[in-house]
């Protein structure tokens, strides 16, 4: 509980918007029509990638794979926040009168967490899944791809999970943010809030990260390969291309909507003086920053599926006809295999 604030539940700090202002951007109809594109996108290419697991080589199917559990994931996160959002805006941003023992908020400060780092975790474990499809297409049986992939998946959930309990178990705290709509972790002074802070920037950034060093490291690889010696006789496989094309668009778009908000995280509960006032406020300059970063993010669960539905081949072929009168392309597993033996 904040000092000097015994009249606040633990998760509500002292704001100063007043009721006029809570009724002039208190329209829901901004969230609800965010939402739905967001859910209305995510639907649309989870009925792509069901129809094209149909027939899919290994590789191919736990990619594939990896692709449902990102977009399950959007799916829920912008399901679960939006309701929850909507729900807020109806109310005029009175947290407390709805959600009193901050029950409500604590849910949501998880789910915020939760649903930030996995599509994150997913982008650095689907290019570590393709590098070694890449550069090592042997290393691994063919036939549990698919099983190896979701337990990925489950663990990648788990570790988000994981890290967004930590402050329920004592290590930073869940707040109602600016304008009153959500909940997400604390940019205080304290220590448990600096270093939840810190552990959420630095595991986010790791990701992007990673991502960005697997997929330079496998496109280099597929260029590589493409332009050698036996271009003309062996070539990449059109579905390696088209996989390195998808997974590398959901980078950047990654990068480009989290990249600001974890940064602007770390400044933040880094910064000296701290930003946060004894008794937890935050100038009001400060909580739009962080509401338009968190927007900002948000668009990764709606541009997610779109970076898949517009990436495939029978797209990119109808955009640039002359790409399918190319000869067809083999396997990329053959040449990496006649080149290792021959050193």
């Amino acid at each position: 509980m904040w000092p000097n604030g015994s009249s606040l539940g633990p998760c509500l700090r002292p704001t100063n918007i007043t009721l006029e202002e809570r009724r002039l951007i208190a329209s829901p109809w901004f969230a609800a029509s965010f939402c739905l594109v967001g859910l209305a996108s995510n639907l649309l290419a989870l009925s792509v990638l069901v129809s094209a697991r149909q027939g899919s080589s290994h590789a191919r199917s736990s990619f594939l794979t990896f692709l449902c559990g990102l977009v399950i994931t959007d799916f829920m996160g912008l399901l679960v926040t939006g309701t929850i959002v909507v729900s807020q805006h109806a109310a005029l941003f009175d947290w407390q009168a709805v959600d009193p023992g901050c029950s409500l908020c604590h849910f949501m400060g998880v789910i915020m967490v939760f649903f930030g780092l996995c599509p994150l975790l997913l982008g650095a474990a689907m290019a570590s899944e393709r590098y070694l499809g890449i550069t090592r297409p042997f290393s691994r049986p063919a036939a549990s791809s698919q099983r190896r992939a979701w337990t990925t998946v489950g663990l990648v959930w788990a570790a988000a999970l994981a890290l967004g309990l930590l402050p329920l178990l004592g290590v930073g705290r869940y707040t109602v943010q600016y304008p009153g709509s959500w909940c997400f972790l604390t940019l205080g002074a304290e220590p448990g809030d600096v270093a939840f802070g810190l552990l959420f920037t630095l595991l986010g950034s790791l990701s992007v990260g990673l991502s960005f060093l697997l997929n330079t490291i496998s496109v280099a690889t597929l260029c590589h390969v493409y332009h050698g010696q036996e271009a003309a006789q062996q070539r990449p496989r059109d579905c390696e291309v088209e996989m390195m094309a998808q997974l590398t668009g959901i980078m950047v778009v990654a990068s480009i909507c989290w990249m600001p908000l974890l940064v602007f995280i770390a400044q933040t509960v880094l910064r000296s003086p701290p930003a946060m006032s004894p008794t937890g406020q935050l100038s009001r300059a400060t909580e739009k920053q962080l509401l338009i970063y968190l927007r900002v993010a948000t668009w990764n669960q709606i541009l997610d599926p779109w970076v898949y539905i517009l990436f495939r081949r029978v797209v990119i072929r109808r955009l640039h006809p002359r790409l399918s009168t190319r000869p067809r392309s083999l396997s990329l597993q053959p040449q990496l295999t006649r080149r290792s033996t021959m050193q």
